[in-house]
């Protein structure tokens, strides 16, 4: 009724805001769709409180010393995105028709951003900064933590797996060893038996008894003990007497004081050439003269001292 009688209604400021969001979004796009978008969920949201749009003093203005108005210059530094001069004039150069260009531009008090000066932003940038680099070196922290720990367990595992493998061979290798007596021992029984029957067997053969007898059994102790006592002789090392290896180092020790260091280097050196022949070949008699004469005659130095040797 009230539009058939040419009554318009009055809108609510809220309401109004949020039409002219949608008619400059049908116009000029994604920016105005967003300022509509705000200006209706902080109206579902209860807020109408509407407040003047607030922009970059510095593209404002470069505006305003064009010759643009200033609701004008709000307008299209709000919905260009407030990033550029350039982007405000091309905005307003496609709404140069809209009835509403140079009325003030009122959005939600919800929907207005904190416009900060150029050393508010560095300083606000270089925060973020550091707390993103102290999170960063936090997670890189744990990170090396949860590394190092899964290094020593994976240690302590392989460390576990060894030992255990070591335990099992020297186990294993234990019982072959037992088994491998077990078996020697049954060989050993085996061939005591066989030898016994073959024993019992010839004597039956020679109208013996097969038991041994006292003399018999006598003898086999003697023999039994002197082949115990003629493998023990093959492993008997001889060791000199401490008197005689005594006796040699002092006698040398004195022939090199009456000699000197260089004679006596040259006469022992002879002297070990001649020993050694004997050592090589003591079955030749030749080597034993050649010592005899050599400690006798030819070596005056050595001769007064280890002339006993020969």
């Amino acid at each position: 009724d009230a539009e058939l009688l040419g009554i318009k209604r009055k809108k609510k400021p809220a309401a109004a805001a949020a039409d002219a969001a949608a008619e400059a979004a049908g116009e000029g796009g994604a920016a105005a769709a967003a300022g509509k978008e705000g200006a209706a969920a902080a109206a579902a949201a209860g807020d109408d409180e509407l407040v003047p749009v607030e922009v970059a003093p510095e593209l404002l203005q470069e505006l305003l010393a064009m010759g643009f108005g200033e609701a004008r210059c709000a307008r299209g530094l709000h919905f260009s995105g407030n990033s550029s001069v350039e982007g405000a004039v091309n905005w307003l150069a496609e709404h140069e028709g809209d009835a509403d260009l140079d009325e003030p531009l009122l959005v939600p008090k919800a929907t207005v951003k904190q416009h900060l000066s150029a050393e508010e932003a560095r300083a606000q940038a270089a925060e973020l900064l550091r707390k993103a680099k102290v999170k960063r070196e936090k997670e890189e922290a744990d990170l090396a933590r949860i590394r190092e720990r899964e290094r020593i367990r994976a240690g302590k595992e392989l460390q576990e797996a060894k030992r255990k493998e070591e335990d099992g061979a020297m186990r294993r290798m234990v019982e072959e060893r037992i088994r491998e007596k077990a078996e020697e021992a049954r060989a050993r029984d085996a061939l005591r038996a066989k030898l016994e029957q073959d024993r019992r067997e010839r004597r039956r053969k020679l109208g013996l008894p097969e038991e041994l007898s006292e003399e018999e059994k006598a003898r086999e102790a003697e023999k039994a003990r002197k082949k115990a006592e003629e493998e023990a002789a093959r492993h008997y090392v001889y060791v000199k007497p401490v008197s005689v290896i005594e006796k040699l180092r002092a006698q040398l020790v004195s022939m090199k004081k009456a000699g000197g260091e260089e004679p006596f280097k040259t006469a022992a050196g002879t002297m070990l050439k001649y020993i050694g022949n004997v050592a090589r070949s003591p079955d030749e008699e030749k080597f034993r003269w050649e010592l005899r004469w050599q400690l006798r005659t030819c070596n005056s130095v050595i001769a007064p001292e280890l002339r006993w040797l020969a």
